[in-house]
């Protein structure tokens, strides 16, 4: 028997040898007789081999080994290298159309002002959807996907607090903040998987709000100082209740802190009239329902000396939240027009369109009307009342074609024993939703014209 010394010398060869052959081609392979005939010719105190011999042989073991985790860590970033170029490759030629600083997954800062002002030079709209879930999120980015479009996720107060639960502890608004900023770092972390350009955004924030405002700002800081950028792309004060000059400082003072960490800012004039989210104006006069050009150069004057500062407005021309029958609504979107005019005369500039708007309240709308607001600087348009619906349609039609199989756990038209589980299964109907919420934001899109923009 072979001493303990000899046996992990023996160890330690077969390991260098099985790196030896990892590392290198094979070699010619010795015949049988010839080994035989080898170790008959080798002295027998051969059989027991001083430590040092077998130390020597461990270490050549060892650094057989080490070399050849070297060469395979080696091959594993030659592997990643050619990855990461195939994807460079792949989004760039997805985005040929896209000013080059827009990349998938969400967009902020310089490239969200290039995305804009594309979709203002290229006469197209980005819609806005209010999101209260992850399957309409994910709905959201899907039509985008398919629509080669980009899209607006956006968040509401109620809906923060809706996706943190509604049993959540809600003091100083602590669950809506906690809600938003969780649906937020959803879409951070799956946005890029759907290979399309995202702006996360926030939706009205009123006065008594501002608290949910403030926190979403605190996680806006702590997540810029971690990776540079904000968790989100823009916020939306919706200040239209209070005086005009009032709402322009209130405004002015938050832009200055968000332009310090790349935020767009959305503010509203005038009044978007019906109801939305909490936020009733069902009964306002009906003059507040248009913005005069004066107004917005207001808005302008102040904002625009923020250094660093973007901001978007969303200016009141008979554009109201809720469900219309189209023909219902007295939109007048020659306002913006008007405005852009106006403006650009007070600048003394070459751009026929200085001004970039939003277009919140378009249930009931033509398209004829749809389109010339676009034409005049709409920028983005939100899209609620119709991919909710569709969401629910989807959900209730899967019912409705499934009904036998959801009166119980076990039996079925198939027998009184069959399981039902995959039926019931809260996949099933949540994902038919959004399939129908996708498809019907792709008519959205295809009405704003955000169709293969990428």
């Amino acid at each position: 028997m072979p001493s303990k010394a000899c046996s992990v010398a023996l160890a330690s060869a077969g390991a260098y040898a099985a790196a030896q052959a990892f590392l290198a081609p094979s070699a010619p392979q010795v015949s049988r007789e010839q080994q035989v005939r080898h170790l008959r010719q080798q002295p027998a105190e051969a059989a027991t081999s001083s430590s040092c011999a077998s130390a020597g042989a461990l270490a050549l073991g060892v650094a057989g080994v080490a070399a050849a985790t070297a060469q395979s860590k080696r091959a594993v970033r030659r592997q990643v290298v050619r990855q990461a170029t195939a994807t460079a490759e792949k989004t760039e030629k997805a985005f040929a159309k896209m000013p080059a600083s827009v990349k998938p997954g969400v967009v902020t800062g310089k490239a969200l002002v290039d995305l804009l002002n594309y979709a203002k030079e290229n006469e197209f709209a980005i819609p806005g959807v209010n999101c209260v879930s992850s399957s309409s999120i994910n709905a959201c980015m899907e039509a985008a996907k398919k629509a080669k479009g980009t899209v607006m996720v956006t968040l509401s107060r109620g809906g923060g607090q809706f996706i943190a639960g509604k049993a959540a502890d809600n003091t100083d608004d602590a669950a809506c903040i906690a809600g938003t900023v969780a649906a937020a770092l959803h879409v951070r972390q799956v946005a890029k998987l759907y290979g399309v350009p995202v702006i996360l955004h926030t939706d009205h924030c009123q006065k008594a709000w501002l608290p949910w405002f403030d926190g979403l700002m605190e996680a806006n800081e702590e997540y810029f100082k971690l990776h540079g950028e904000p968790l989100f792309s823009s916020h939306m004060l919706d200040l239209s209740e209070e005086p005009l000059e009032e709402n322009i400082a209130i405004c002015k003072k938050y832009l200055e802190r968000m332009a310090k960490i790349d935020i767009l800012l959305e503010m509203e004039l005038g009044v978007t009239g019906g109801e939305e989210d909490g936020v009733d104006n069902t009964d306002v006069d009906s003059s507040r329902l248009y913005t005069q050009p004066e107004e917005v150069w207001q808005v302008y004057e102040e904002l625009s000396s923020v250094p660093n500062g973007n901001f978007t407005v969303a200016a009141a021309f008979g554009n109201v939240h809720g469900v219309y029958a189209p023909g219902n609504v007295d939109l007048k979107p020659v306002i913006l027009h008007n405005t852009q005019k106006y403006v650009k005369e007070k600048l003394g500039c070459e751009s026929d369109k200085p001004m970039s708007f939003v277009f919140h309240g378009g249930s009931g709308s033509s398209l004829e009307d749809i389109r010339y607001a676009i034409e005049a600087g709409v920028v983005k348009m939100n899209i609620d009342t119709d991919t909710q619906w569709a969401f629910w349609d989807g959900m209730n039609q899967y019912q409705k074609k499934n009904k036998d199989y959801l009166q119980a756990q076990i039996g079925n038209p198939e027998g009184p024993e069959k399981p039902n589980k995959k039926y019931y299964d809260p996949r099933m109907s949540l994902r038919a939703g959004e399939e129908v919420m996708a498809d019907r934001l792709v008519q959205c899109m295809e009405d704003l014209k955000c169709i293969d923009r990428l």
